[in-house]
C-alpha cells in the first residue's frame, strides 16, 4: 500500500515537472541559413525589457537599455577600426562588465569571439589566438602586463589592432593600444546596422578545450548551438523568468558560465550578479544582499561552501535553484540538506560535443536525461580502445555498467568540430551500431541508473574520463601538454602525467612520475620554478614521483594504470620518493606520514 502511495505521489510530481518541458520542446534548432543570432536575440530582450536590471557588477548596475547602448558604442569603435563580419577577435579579460560588453559588441558586428583563458601567457596565449585566426585583440587592464610579456609571441598572429579596457582609474592605456572607453564616447548608442543579417550557421565564438594531446583546441560554437544551449537549458534547468537573478562567479570564457549561465538569463530578461572570482566567505552575504535566487555552479564550489563554518546569512537565503556540473553524490546530499535549495539541475556536456544531459526532473545524484540519441559502449581502459564485436560494431553495455558515451551525429545534433580538422576527425567514430553511421566520441564513461519511477525516461550518471585528460579545479588538464613542459627540465628524461583522486577533493589532482638519473639529487626548486612559469595553476602537478626508469608497453606507450592506482600511497610506491605541494605552498616537500594521513582523511585542504 505504501509503495503504491509513493508511486502515485512520484507520478504526480513527475507530471508536474513535465509541464515545464513544453516551452523547451517548442524550441527548434535554427537552420544554418536562418537569420537569427545571439546578438539579435539579445536585442529582442532589450526591446522587451528595456528598464529591467540586466547586470550588477562591483557596485554598478545597468538596465538592458543602458547596457545595450554601451555595446553599440563599442561595436561602432570596432567597425571604425576595421573589424568586419567574419573576422575573429580574441578576448582576454577577467569576469567583468567589460567582458560581456566586448563579447556582445563583437557578435553584433558579425565577427567571432575567441574566449581566451585569462590564466594563460606566452606561447599558450599565442597558440590560442592563432588557433582562432584572430586578427584583433581585446584586453583588460588587469591582464595588460601578461599581454605585454607575450607581445613577441603574439606578433606571429599578425594582430591588426589591440583594444584596451581600463580596470582602474590609475591604469594607463599601453602604447599601441586603442583606449576603448575613451573612443566609445563619441559614438551613437543606437543598434548598428547589419546585426539582423547574421545567420545561425555563422561562428559566434570559440571555446578552448584541453584535449588528450597537445595545446588547447578551439571548439567552434555556431550561433545556432549557442542559442540552443542558452534557450533550452535556461528553460529546462533554471526555468528563467524576468524576475530571476543569477549569481555568476564561474569564468565566462568557459561554456558553463557563459551558455546556461549568462546567455540563458539575457535571452529571458533575467538579471545577472557578476563576480570576478568565487569567494566562499562572501557567498551567502552577497546572495542575501543582491537577492540572487539562481546559482550557476561547478561541484568544487559546492564542496567549498559545505566546508565553511555556519554563516547566519545562509539561513532563510533566497537561493531557490542551481544549475551546473560535477556535483559529487556525497556533496549533493550535504548541500541540499544544509542550504535547503529546492532545485538542483546537474547538466553534462562539452563545448565541442553534440550531446547535452540535464536533470530537469530534479532527481538526486544524476546528470538527467537527453533528447539526443546516445549509446554507451564497452570500452577497454587498459588499452584505451573501444570493444567491437565480430561484425565490427560497438557493443552496448547493460544498465548500471559504465560505458563510453557516444552521441549520434545528425542535422539537429551536429558536431561542428575544432578549427583543427585533424583533431575533429579523431572525435568521430563510424560503424557504431550499423554500417556507415557516425557518432561523436565524448571520451567519458557514463552509466544508466535507476532513479525510481520517471515515466520510463532513461537517466544517467557520470563515472569518469578516459584517456589522457583529467579534471582539476574545474578545468580539463591535458597530460601530454603538461608532460611537454616538464620534459624541458634538464634533469628529466621523460615524464608520465596522470590524475589521482584525493579524498575530499573534486576531480583528480595532477601527479607526475619523473624518470631521472639521480632521484636523491633532483633539483626540486628549479622544477617548481619551471611549472610556475610555464603552466597555469590548475595544471601544475600536485604530486611528484621520482623514478630511475619508467615502465612502458610493448609499443613504447607509458604505462599509467598501475601508477594511477598506487597514486601517492606510501605503502604502495616502494622506495620511490614522493613529493607533494600543499595548498597555497610555493614549494614541493617530501611526503611524510603526518601529511599523508591528512591526505587520506580529507583534511589536507585541497
Amino acid at each position: 500500500m505504501l509503495n503504491s502511495i509513493r508511486k502515485v505521489k512520484e507520478t504526480v510530481r513527475v507530471l508536474g515537472e513535465m509541464r515545464h518541458l513544453l516551452p523547451a520542446l517548442k524550441f527548434k534548432m535554427p537552420a544554418h541559413d536562418e537569420v537569427v543570432s545571439v546578438a539579435s536575440v539579445f536585442e529582442d530582450t532589450v526591446a522587451a525589457h528595456p528598464n529591467r536590471t540586466m547586470l550588477l557588477f562591483e557596485g554598478k548596475a545597468w538596465t538592458y537599455a543602458e547596457f545595450n547602448g554601451l555595446v553599440n558604442r563599442f561595436a561602432r569603435v570596432l567597425q571604425e577600426r576595421g573589424v568586419q563580419r567574419g573576422d575573429s577577435v580574441a578576448l582576454f579579460m577577467e569576469n567583468r562588465a567589460e567582458f560581456i560588453l566586448s563579447f556582445l559588441a563583437v557578435l553584433k558586428v558579425g565577427a567571432s569571439c575567441a574566449l581566451i583563458n585569462n590564466s594563460l601567457s606566452g606561447g599558450g596565449l599565442a597558440h590560442c589566438v592563432e588557433a582562432a585566426a584572430a586578427n584583433y585583440f581585446i584586453v583588460g587592464g588587469e591582464r595588460t602586463a601578461v599581454m605585454d610579456e607575450s607581445r613577441e609571441a603574439l606578433a606571429i598572429t599578425q594582430i591588426e589592432s589591440y583594444f584596451w579596457f581600463a580596470d582602474s582609474d590609475t591604469t594607463r592605456c599601453p602604447d599601441g593600444c586603442v583606449d576603448a572607453q575613451a573612443e566609445m564616447v563619441a559614438h551613437s548608442p543606437e543598434n548598428i546596422p547589419g546585426t539582423r543579417d547574421i545567420t545561425a550557421g555563422e561562428v559566434a565564438f570559440y571555446i578552448y578545450t584541453s584535449g588528450t594531446t597537445g595545446l588547447p583546441k578551439a571548439a567552434i560554437m555556431l550561433h545556432r548551438k549557442a542559442l540552443a544551449a542558452g534557450t533550452v537549458l535556461g528553460r529546462l534547468g533554471f526555468r528563467v523568468k524576468p524576475a530571476d537573478r543569477l549569481y555568476l562567479c564561474l569564468p565566462i570564457y568557459h561554456t558553463t558560465g557563459l551558455a546556461p549561465g549568462l546567455l540563458a538569463f539575457i535571452f529571458s530578461g533575467g538579471s545577472v550578479f557578476l563576480r570576478r572570482h568565487f569567494s566562499a566567505s562572501s557567498f551567502w552575504s552577497e546572495v542575501r544582499e543582491f537577492q540572487t535566487n539562481s546559482f550557476i555552479y561547478v561541484g568544487e564550489l559546492c564542496r567549498y561552501l559545505n566546508q565553511q563554518p555556519v554563516d547566519p546569512q545562509e539561513r532563510n537565503n533566497p537561493l531557490e535553484k542551481m544549475l551546473g556540473n560535477g556535483l559529487r553524490p556525497d556533496v549533493w546530499d550535504a548541500f541540499r540538506t544544509r542550504f535547503q535549495v529546492k532545485r538542483i539541475c546537474e547538466i553534462y556536456g562539452s563545448s565541442e560535443g553534440n550531446v547535452t544531459f540535464a536533470n530537469f526532473f530534479n532527481k538526486d545524484k544524476t546528470i538527467g536525461a537527453t533528447f539526443a540519441k546516445v549509446a554507451l559502449v564497452a570500452y577497454d581502459q587498459e588499452n584505451d580502445t573501444i570493444i567491437r564485436n565480430a561484425e565490427g560494431h560497438c557493443v552496448e553495455v547493460s544498465p548500471g555498467t559504465p560505458g563510453l558515451l557516444l552521441g549520434e551525429i545528425t542535422n539537429d545534433y551536429a558536431f561542428d568540430g575544432y578549427t583543427n580538422k585533424e583533431a575533429s576527425g579523431k572525435k568521430v567514430i563510424s560503424h557504431v551500431l550499423k554500417a556507415g553511421d557516425q557518432w561523436f566520441d565524448t571520451g567519458d564513461l557514463i552509466r544508466e541508473i535507476d532513479v525510481g519511477f520517471a515515466l520510463g525516461i532513461r537517466h544517467f550518471q557520470f563515472v569518469d574520463r578516459t584517456g589522457d585528460t583529467f579534471r582539476w579545479r574545474s578545468e580539463n588538464v591535458s597530460t601530454n601538454e603538461v608532460a611537454e613542459v616538464l620534459n624541458q627540465h634538464a634533469q628529466i628524461h621523460i615524464s608520465n602525467v596522470y590524475g589521482v583522486e584525493v579524498p575530499g577533493a573534486e576531480g583528480r589532482a595532477g601527479m607526475a612520475a619523473l624518470e631521472v638519473d639521480s632521484p636523491e639529487n633532483f633539483d626540486m626548486e628549479s622544477f617548481a620554478r619551471l611549472v610556475d612559469t610555464q603552466l597555469p595553476a590548475y595544471a601544475r602537478p600536485v604530486f611528484i614521483r621520482l623514478q630511475s626508469s619508467l615502465q612502458t608497453t610493448g609499443t613504447f606507450k607509458l604505462v599509467k594504470t598501475a601508477l594511477r592506482e598506487q597514486a601517492f600511497h606510501l605503502d604502495q610506491v616502494g622506495q620511490d620518493a614522493i613529493y607533494v605541494r600543499p595548498p597555497k605552498a610555493s614549494a614541493y616537500q617530501r611526503l611524510d606520514n603526518d601529511f599523508y594521513q591528512n591526505l587520506c582523511s580529507g583534511r589536507a585542504g585541497y
